[in-house]
């Protein structure tokens, strides 16, 4: 019970329930006398209040800030506190839109791979050394047989690692018929020494 609103209805119950007078309810609760007799002058807003809510229907896209200026500006003597008040009292908060996220291209189902090495998925990991260092690791899976075919481990793993990791694995198995990565940014870029088969990716 700090505030002064609320020791004023401590005072008043204090005089109800045990018939003592105001001085002395406001004695027994450290209470200024001219504190408990205050009464508040401010009313609902009157003309201010209707002219904001005219002005947020013209403007609904108007926060109260830009309202204010322009309760200032036809003569009105408010502040920026009060016509925030009125204006969550009128419950007039401008909903914020919400951006709708939607994909460039239509997503598409890929089929199941039927045998091993007919498709491949590349991403990148990124975790954390004990000593703040981060580090990347590049994943290549087969997706029928769930093998995983290679990771390389670095710092710093540019387009020319992605390029070996790939020729080592295929030295081994041979080209898949696609390969499926993701749209980051990671797989961004052009190779001026292309595989000897042609590659397809999703």
């Amino acid at each position: 019970m700090v505030s002064p609103a609320a020791k004023r209805d401590a005072a008043r119950w204090l005089q109800m329930e045990f018939g003592v007078s105001q001085r002395r309810a406001c004695r027994a609760l450290s209470l200024c006398l001219a504190t408990c007799r205050y009464a508040a002058r401010r009313g609902d807003g009157g003309v201010i209040r209707d002219r904001l809510r005219s002005l947020a229907q013209e403007r609904p896209r108007f926060g109260y800030r830009r309202l204010h200026v322009m309760l200032r500006r036809e003569g009105f003597a408010i502040n920026h506190k009060r016509v925030y008040r009125l204006y969550r009292l009128d419950g007039l908060k401008v909903r914020r839109k919400r951006r709708k996220r939607v994909a460039h291209h239509p997503r598409v189902r890929l089929p199941s791979p039927s045998r091993p090495n007919e498709r491949w998925s590349m991403d990148f990991v990124c975790d954390q050394l004990a000593d703040g260092r981060r580090f990347r690791t590049l994943n290549v899976v087969d997706d029928f047989t769930r093998e995983s075919l290679a990771i390389e481990v670095g710092t710093s793993l540019p387009g020319s690692c992605v390029v070996r990791a790939v020729e080592r694995v295929a030295l081994q198995r041979g080209y898949p018929v696609a390969i499926t990565i993701d749209n980051g940014p990671e797989f961004t870029g052009a190779c001026s020494t292309p595989g000897p088969t042609s590659m397809a990716y999703h």
